[in-house]
C-alpha cells in the first residue's frame, strides 16, 4: 500500500504572536498659573458690556464727524442755529483781481504810496441779486462831474475844484436798485498815492467833523450803528446817516479811505422807513474788504 505525503493546506500553522502595543506620549498639559484665575463674568455681562463699547464708539464717531462738519460750515448752514433773513441782500462770492507781475499788495513794506495795482473796476462791489443795474453806472469809469453831482448844487463846484487841482487818476462807479426801492451806488476814487486821498477826504469835513451833505438830504448824523472795528485793517470808514424827520427819501453814506483810494457808498430809500440799516453796513464791509 503506497504512504500518501499531506497536503501543504493540510499543515497547522501556528498562531500569529501580538505585537505589544505602542507606546504613547503621555498628554502635554497646559502650564498651570500658580494664581488662581479670577471667576468669568456672567455672558449677560460681557454682551453688555460690548453692547455699551461699540455705542459709545460709534457715537464718538458720528460727534467727531458732526463737529468738524460744523466747523466748516457757515452758522446758517447749521440747522438750528439759521440765522433769521435780517434784510441782508445776497451778494455774489468775492474774489480780489489778479496783481500785474511783481506788483505788491498796497499795504506792505514795499508800498508806501499805498497804491492799489489791480484795475480799479475790478475792485467794484458787485451787484447783488435781484438788483436792477443802472446803465450809467455800470461798473466802468466816470467823470469828475457824474461823482460832483451826489452833493448839493451850491457844494458841487467846490468838490470838482478840489478833483481837477488834485492828484486825481479816474474813478470807477457801480449802481443799481433794489426791488424794495433801494437805490444804491458805490464810487471809487483813486488818487496818486494815500497822501492826495487823505487831502481830498479832509476837505469834504468842512466842519471837521462831518463831511458835506448829499443832495437831497439835511445836516448828515453820525451813523451810531456803525462799528469801528467792522472795518478791514489798514484802512478808515466813517458812516453817515440822515436822521429823522428825514424827507421824502432818506439817505445813508459813507467814506472808506484805503490807501490810494477812496470809496463812497451811498443808500438811499423812499418812504416813511427810509434806508434800511443792515443792507447798507453790509454793503459797506464788503466793500471795504475788496479794498483792505
Amino acid at each position: 500500500m503506497t504512504e500518501q505525503t499531506a497536503s501543504p493546506a493540510a499543515t497547522d500553522v501556528p498562531a500569529a504572536t501580538p505585537l505589544p502595543p505602542v507606546p504613547q506620549d503621555p498628554p502635554v498639559l497646559p502650564a498651570q498659573d500658580p494664581t488662581p484665575a479670577a471667576p468669568r463674568p456672567p455672558r449677560r455681562v460681557l454682551r453688555a458690556v460690548l453692547r455699551w463699547t461699540a455705542a459709545v464708539l460709534v457715537l464718538g464717531g458720528i460727534g467727531t464727524g458732526t463737529a468738524a462738519g460744523i466747523t466748516a460750515m457757515d452758522r446758517t448752514d447749521v440747522p438750528g442755529l439759521a440765522t433769521r433773513d435780517d434784510g441782508r441782500w445776497d451778494y455774489p462770492a468775492l474774489s480780489l483781481p489778479a496783481l500785474p507781475a511783481g506788483a505788491p499788495r498796497p499795504f506792505t513794506d514795499f508800498n508806501a504810496a499805498e497804491v492799489h495795482h489791480a484795475d480799479l473796476r475790478r475792485l467794484l462791489l458787485p451787484a447783488p441779486a435781484g438788483a436792477t443795474v443802472d446803465k450809467d453806472l455800470d461798473g466802468g469809469w466816470v467823470d469828475i462831474a457824474r461823482y460832483a453831482a451826489e452833493y448839493g448844487k451850491g457844494d458841487r463846484a467846490a468838490v470838482t475844484e478840489q478833483l481837477e487841482n488834485s492828484a486825481l487818476r479816474h474813478i470807477a462807479a457801480r449802481g443799481w436798485t433794489m426791488p424794495d426801492g433801494t437805490s444804491s451806488r458805490v464810487y471809487l476814487l483813486q488818487f496818486n498815492s494815500v497822501a492826495y486821498s487823505t487831502e481830498f477826504q479832509d476837505n469834504l469835513f468842512d466842519n471837521g467833523s462831518l463831511p458835506l451833505p448829499l443832495a437831497g438830504m439835511a445836516e448828515p448824523d453820525f451813523d451810531e450803528g456803525w462799528s469801528a472795528t467792522d472795518g478791514a485793517e489798514f484802512t478808515a470808514v466813517h458812516a453817515y446817516t440822515e436822521p429823522e424827520p428825514h424827507g421824502a427819501e432818506q439817505v445813508r453814506h459813507a467814506y472808506v479811505l484805503a490807501g490810494d483810494t477812496l470809496a463812497l457808498v451811498v443808500h438811499t430809500r423812499k418812504g416813511e422807513a427810509g434806508a434800511e440799516a443792515v443792507p447798507f453796513h453790509q454793503t459797506l464791509i464788503l466793500q471795504n474788504q475788496l479794498l483792505g
